[in-house]
């Protein structure tokens, strides 16, 4: 059935994959409302811009005013909310802009939403708000306490607590997903695969903090969007539904996987200080969605791993353009740095 959905942060990684994804599978119109951040590329969305049930906002989601201008004049029937400030080691480096976007912007369109009737809310997570396992526990399911390790985890933790007190004091339908690490088209090179990928083309030294034993649960991005869209359509309100890719790889085996996918030698591989707080383990027992939402990861790491690396070789315009900070001086002569507009 026909309806129209906000997705929040759609101009970056799994934000842009899902509205791709929603426009060729269901008969939904996409209002994508971004603030175009360094994270943020509508070069991610190229190929769907003229799409007739796609329109683009910029701007924050701390901003309520145009919160409730988009929610009104695009009569959005429903949310799925996947902007956040994400990277680790900036959460390291400087908090508050993590409170601000994943806390207050969280509380802003909650608030929103209950006041417009939003017929679902789901509001995209991720596992590293369970904090870390041994290398013998039992992966994370929705019932792990939450137990964050970083200001980026913290602060996604505090947006998750706010969503289960809106439903529970005010009825808001509203749905938590948290997912293991993604991967796939679209992610910036500062996270681990596509930046293994970038240095191994330009047979540049690749990062691996500490021993490289840290171990993640990798899902590739469009199992995690077909994720998302189930729980939309199926899932239990109040409830969360964690999506894993019963993947686990230590980070030295994934980066040694590219490098003979490549035909880079390991001496490209190079050893820096561990990160502060660095969480060992995340694991995740998806077997709840599997039960409920009938989903399931259905792309395997191997073949993921390869569409991922033939999608980079690609698009090596893409990757140049990013790493030189090229779009970004588009986007600031285009919308400025504080400009906002409610596409129609």
């Amino acid at each position: 059935m026909s309806k129209t959905v906000l997705v929040t942060g759609g101009a970056g990684f799994i934000g842009s994959n899902l509205i791709r994804w929603i426009l060729s599978n269901r008969d939904w119109r996409v209002v994508n409302l971004d603030a175009l951040t360094y994270a943020g590329n509508l070069a991610n969305l190229r190929d769907v811009e003229s799409d007739q049930r796609y329109r683009f906002v910029h701007g924050r989601i701390e901003d309520a005013a145009l919160v409730h201008a988009v929610l009104e004049e695009h009569r959005i029937e429903g949310i799925i909310h996947c902007a956040a400030e994400s990277h680790v080691d900036r959460s390291i480096a400087a908090a508050a802009p993590f409170i601000e976007t994943n806390v207050r912007g969280t509380l802003v369109l909650l608030e929103a939403a209950r006041q417009h009737g939003i017929e679902r809310f789901i509001h995209v997570s991720t596992d590293e708000v369970y904090g870390t396992l041994g290398p013998d526990d039992p992966p994370f399911t929705e019932e792990s306490p939450l137990a964050p390790n970083s200001p980026y985890a913290a602060s996604k933790a505090g947006a998750d607590c706010l969503v289960r007190a809106f439903v529970h004091t005010y009825g808001l339908p509203a749905i938590i997903t948290r997912c293991s690490n993604n991967y796939g088209p679209y992610q910036f090179p500062e996270k681990l695969i596509p930046l293994a990928i970038a240095n191994a083309l330009d047979e540049q030294p690749i990062p691996i903090y500490g021993d490289g034993r840290q171990v993640r649960d990798w899902i590739y991005v469009t199992d995690h969007c077909r994720g998302l869209v189930a729980a939309y359509e199926h899932g239990r309100i109040g409830q969360t539904y964690n999506f894993g890719g019963r993947s686990e790889r230590r980070n030295i085996d994934v980066v040694r996987a590219i490098l003979r996918l490549l035909g880079r030698p390991d001496s490209l591989i190079e050893y820096v200080a561990d990160r502060p707080g660095h969480d060992r383990r995340y694991a995740i027992d998806c077997s709840k969605a599997e039960r409920e939402l009938a989903w399931r990861p259905c792309v395997t790491f191997e073949d993921g791993l390869a569409e991922t690396i033939a999608w980079y070789q690609n698009n090596r315009a893409w990757v140049d353009a990013v790493r030189s900070g090229e779009y970004r001086r588009y986007y600031e002569q285009q919308y400025g740095s504080r400009h906002r507009t409610v596409a129609r």
